[in-house]
């Protein structure tokens, strides 16, 4: 077990990525320790990839690259533009709202970055607000792809949890609206205390009425895939593929913004993408084996509910060890690696593999915004040209709203868990 840890510390800090690291580091545990078990290391890694769900993943993905390619971020921010533009600060409301509902379409964080950030931060700044702002509410604001349904860490998590992918997609509609409210409130106030700029909307109503019916497809999708789970239509991975086409027909011959000649583009980049994630999976997963073999996840769980402290205070430092593990890992690893760890100390403390997972992903969500490894401020950072340090700045008031939400479905589990028991309890 000490050669296990050693060289897994040893290829962080020499800056290997995790996934690498963590199959180097299992390799030297069989070779070490358990070399009768080496004939088990393919099977092992195959088997980690080797899951009908794990289809939804690359569909998924294609989904949301098909509606951005499409057009639909443009339209997103027109219908958002309508609700929150006139208020002071009206583009950071746009961009908050705008997260909220692409979050729900790509199911990616980065995704959401990228093609909101591209759209309304060059805006912004011509609008009179700062960089720092425009790009720290961006990053801070597309958090919520990760946590509002669909969401593709929400599928890794399903995996490995052995959970419900329609009652995970519930858990989390109810935190990422919190999020959303929060943020928005935050960006309201800073607006109003700096005097940033309202947005003058002068439509008619025919054009009102016509610029809503351009967004109503786009903003329905994931209403659209998540009930055709919820209700029992078609599995996780059914809806990922009717999802895609979906996309196809909104974007192709609805708006009319994809061409033909995108797709197989867009496939090919789902597809290298997805082969990435799915590499990682197979890596953590052999690693969690071991965790597995060795007994880890039981000697937490029996270590955590032989402390003399109160579940408020365990909780608690299992959500800051969550946002530091965050802070270094990304998410994917950082799923595979804490949900069989801390998955038997949580049904020790009650709480629900539904709920924990809400607050796994909400928290690992912030670190996407957290140096050094911050997956959306390296993107942030080359649209808008600052420093990731300084665009973490900026990004740090709206924060509040995650950390705030996450001490929430830590301690009212019916935040996460009304929704899911409404509909299949």
């Amino acid at each position: 077990m000490v050669v296990l840890l050693i060289s897994l510390g040893i290829c962080l800090l020499l800056g290997i990525p995790i996934g690498y690291s963590l199959g180097f580091s299992s390799f030297c545990y069989f070779v070490l320790e358990k070399p009768m078990l080496l004939q088990v290391l393919p099977q092992r890694f195959f088997a980690g990839m080797d899951s009908y769900a794990m289809i939804a993943l690359p569909l998924f993905i294609l989904m949301g690259l098909l509606m951005n390619a499409g057009g639909i971020t443009s339209r997103l921010i027109d219908f958002s533009l309508l609700f929150v533009g006139r208020f002071r600060g009206g583009l950071g409301a746009v961009n908050v709202l705008a997260s909220m509902i692409f979050g729900g379409i790509s199911g990616s964080s980065v995704s959401d970055t990228a093609s909101v950030g591209a759209v309304l931060i060059p805006e912004m700044q011509k609008k009179g607000y700062t960089a720092e702002f425009a790009s720290g509410i961006t990053v801070a604001s597309s958090t919520m792809g990760m946590i509002i349904p669909p969401s593709i860490p929400m599928m890794i998590y399903a995996l490995m949890a052995e959970e419900s992918v329609g009652k995970l997609f519930l858990g989390g509609v109810i935190p990422g609206a919190m999020i959303g409210v929060l943020m928005l409130g935050i960006t309201l106030g800073v607006s109003y205390h700096k005097k940033y700029p309202r947005e003058e909307i002068t439509l008619t109503r025919g054009e009102v009425v016509d610029r809503v019916k351009q967004s109503l497809l786009a903003v329905i999708m994931p209403i659209f895939v998540v009930g055709v789970v919820v209700f029992g239509i078609a599995t996780a991975t059914e809806s990922s593929g009717i999802a895609v086409l979906y996309a196809f027909v909104v974007g192709a011959f609805i708006i009319r913004n994809l061409k033909f000649k995108d797709v197989p583009p867009l496939m090919r980049d789902a597809i290298m993408t997805s082969a990435n994630v799915m590499i990682i999976i197979a890596l953590s997963k052999l690693y969690i084996w071991i965790l597995a073999l060795e007994q880890i996840p039981q000697m937490v769980a029996a270590y955590i509910s032989g402390l003399d402290m109160h579940a408020f205070v365990i909780l608690l430092i299992i959500d800051l060890i969550i946002l530091a593990a965050g802070t270094f890992i990304d998410v994917s690893p950082a799923i595979l690696l804490l949900t069989p760890v801390f998955l038997p100390a949580m049904a020790v403390l009650g709480v629900s593999r539904i709920q924990f997972g809400i607050i796994l992903i909400s928290g690992l969500a912030v670190g996407l915004v957290t140096p050094p490894v911050g997956m959306c401020l390296n993107v942030a950072s080359a649209i808008s040209k600052l420093g990731i340090g300084t665009i973490f700045r900026g990004a740090a008031p709206f924060l509040l709203a995650n950390l705030i939400t996450l001490i929430l479905i830590t301690y009212i589990p019916q935040l996460c868990m009304w929704l899911p028991a409404l509909f299949f309890d």
